[in-house]
């Protein structure tokens, strides 16, 4: 478990409001010189994975995971004893709810995904929160501040809108409609 003074990840997002989405080696590259301080990394395989992870901690970065798009690995409650046994990382992504509450029993913080595809995927949402007691949510596409501000109202847990956010109108938007933060993976928005 995390120290007693390890600041949440809620509390952590509220001071650091964009999260820098690292899909390949050039975005990390790019976020190691970039000024931000939580990173969800969209890459890795069972080989490098703790190596990437310690590059990242290294630099002082804040590291979560995505599980599900880890090479090499099933999707298995045993890749989030994984991550927290052979990394350094700080925590997960997921769009399970297995996953995710796997990851919040061993003392990772956890980020439940959500790709919002239509009606029926909205009203899963709410109850899949309940069930994996995510400390955040992130909403995939970010880019709708209408859908921002309906899950916002019905969940507990502070809101990420990643996907397509892609400029600063974008982040401002989804900020206004709600969202807590915001998770990208263009380089500029990361600078704002």
């Amino acid at each position: 478990m995390a120290p007693l003074d390890t600041p949440s990840l809620p509390a952590l997002l509220e001071e650091h409001p964009v999260a820098a989405s690292v899909k390949n080696e050039a975005d990390l590259q790019a976020v190691l010189r970039a000024d931000c301080k939580i990173v969800f990394l969209l890459y890795g395989t069972v080989l490098d994975l703790p190596a990437v992870v310690r590059r990242l901690k290294d630099a002082g970065r804040i590291v979560l995971v995505n599980v599900d798009l880890l090479e090499g690995f099933a999707g298995k409650e045993i890749v989030v004893r994984y991550v927290k046994e052979r990394t350094d990382a700080d925590g997960i992504l997921s769009s399970k709810a297995f996953m995710v509450r796997a990851a919040r029993e061993l003392g990772l913080f956890a980020v439940h995904r959500f790709f919002l595809i239509d009606s029926m995927s909205y009203r899963n949402l709410a109850p899949q929160v309940r069930q994996s007691k995510a400390d955040c949510v992130e909403i995939l596409p970010g880019c709708m501040p209408r859908v921002i501000s309906w899950v916002v109202a019905d969940i507990d847990v502070p809101l990420i809108a990643g996907g397509l956010v892609c400029d600063r109108d974008d982040v401002f938007a989804a900020l206004k409609a709600g969202a807590s933060a915001i998770a990208s993976s263009n380089h500029d928005v990361w600078a704002m």
